[in-house]
């Protein structure tokens, strides 16, 4: 099935107040096409799911700039200025979550797990406000899954099937994020036809795409 369609065919159904969760780490391996496309049309009151806001200027930096999120969910966020002033300020919500955790908390729920258990943030404020369950005499919180209206992911080569390929660490958060969205969106640094990758070379399959974009044509 092919699955090429343009960036504004791809992107018409987020909405203000959708759930989006973007790849990337520091911003490599971030759908910058589909970030900007975005930042243009001005979308509002956006709940981010992310590892961090990229860079000022950079990733979905550029719409943290723009305050298109009224929440932030992310490992950290300490890279771009502006996104700490907003939570100083109160005028973003920004969850911080540790990295592992948020990874497991997205593959959960894109795997139809129920959540996990796990000692990090036991006795920090981590724990605030979540069940406490002990096995074998230890105790662990219960984390749950996390799942988004749309994932936008990038890949450095994909086929029109959306099966994936990524280039070294921008591997990252794309691929556990395929499969936890209603809806997933790929950026392709370059597409290429069905077949025309080697099956035992792709690291995500295209079950989890709803829509491929030419990132050299946005």
């Amino acid at each position: 099935m092919n699955k090429l369609v343009s960036i504004e065919q791809a992107l018409d159904g987020i909405k203000d107040g959708a759930v989006i969760m973007v790849g990337g780490f520091m911003a490599n391996g971030t759908p910058e096409k589909l970030v900007d496309y975005l930042c243009a049309k001005g979308i509002k009151n956006l709940t981010l799911i992310c590892n961090d806001t990229g860079l000022p200027g950079k990733g979905t930096g550029k719409m943290v700039e723009k305050k298109q999120f009224s929440k932030i969910i992310a490992s950290h966020v300490g890279l771009n200025k502006e996104t700490g002033r907003q939570m100083s300020a109160g005028e973003t919500e920004v969850q911080l979550i540790p990295q592992g955790t948020l990874a497991e908390q997205i593959r959960c729920g894109g795997y139809g797990l129920g959540g996990f258990l796990t000692p990090t943030g036991m006795g920090t404020l981590i724990e605030e406000g979540k069940q406490k369950i002990e096995v074998n005499g230890k105790q662990y919180l219960l984390e749950l899954p996390i799942r988004a209206d749309f994932a936008l992911l990038f890949a450095s080569k994909v086929d029109k099937a959306g099966n994936m390929i990524y280039k070294g660490s921008m591997n990252n958060f794309n691929n556990v994020m395929a499969s936890a969205a209603d809806v997933t969106i790929v950026e392709a640094g370059e597409v290429v036809e069905i077949g025309a990758l080697d099956p035992n070379q792709v690291m995500t399959p295209g079950v989890f795409v709803n829509y491929v974009v030419d990132g050299g044509k946005c």
